[in-house]
């Protein structure tokens, strides 16, 4: 089985990051790709910088679905993109903030949501809506933290990433924590057994359930909303995405 792990910002250290947590999480012969696009913005920090990166996502949807993969995992916690990749793509693919979401509703009755900025808190939050899981969140929580910061060694975004856990086990009554983040993807299990409370990485979880998918012959359908786009012309830089 061959997974796609798209990371869709440009920093490839963080996509290197990424790909070792999902490979960690994969089946024995379950093979994981991880790229990121070659243009788009260095990090997604709220709707400004998605619009950038679903191009360059796309693409890569777009040349995993030409050599054949099983499935697409979009890594990032707002799943920048889910739909339109769905409407381009035949596998299956999963977004890691819905994956972390239903994992967490399937462990605990109420789950807190740790993001990096308070700009992703909205996002977020309209995405647990549209997901029907809104009412199983008891906050979406942000540790203040730049995404490229958790990149940097020096940094405290560890200290305030569990700072923040704390205040949502004393205030939220959380039973288990998501992290907000593709980029904390690492963390989880050393915060689970620091805080005493299970916290679920979306990254894990959308290998995990792609593999599912995949592995029951399940793929995207393609009535409706997923169907596959009509043939136009995208003029400009679209040109080079638009669906053959």
């Amino acid at each position: 089985m061959r997974i796609l792990v798209v990371n869709p910002n440009t920093t490839a250290s963080m996509t290197a990051r990424i790909g070792a947590a999902a490979r960690a999480a994969a089946a024995p012969g379950t093979e994981v790709e991880a790229v990121n696009p070659a243009m788009g913005p260095a990090s997604i920090e709220g709707y400004y910088d998605e619009a950038f990166a679903v191009p360059g996502l796309l693409e890569e949807i777009g040349r995993g679905e030409a050599t054949g993969v099983d499935g697409h995992v979009i890594a990032c916690f707002d799943d920048t993109g889910l739909e339109a990749a769905r409407s381009l793509a035949r596998a299956p693919v999963v977004g890691i903030g819905e994956a972390a979401f239903h994992m967490a509703s399937l462990i605990a009755g109420r789950f807190t949501v740790v993001t990096t900025l308070a700009r992703s808190v909205p996002a977020i939050e309209h995405n647990l809506m549209k997901y029907g899981l809104a009412a199983r969140c008891a906050r979406v929580r942000a540790a203040e933290v730049p995404v490229l910061a958790l990149e940097d060694a020096a940094s405290d975004a560890r200290r305030r990433i569990a700072g923040v856990i704390e205040q949502a086990k004393d205030e939220d009554g959380a039973e288990a924590i998501v992290l907000g983040c593709a980029g904390m993807a690492d963390l989880a299990a050393a915060l689970s057994s620091a805080h005493g409370l299970p916290v679920v990485d979306g990254v894990a979880s959308a290998v995990k359930l792609v593999e599912g998918l995949a592995a029951l012959g399940l793929r995207t359908s393609k009535t409706l909303g997923y169907a596959t786009p009509r043939p136009k012309r995208y003029t400009g830089l679209l040109d080079r995405f638009a669906p053959r």
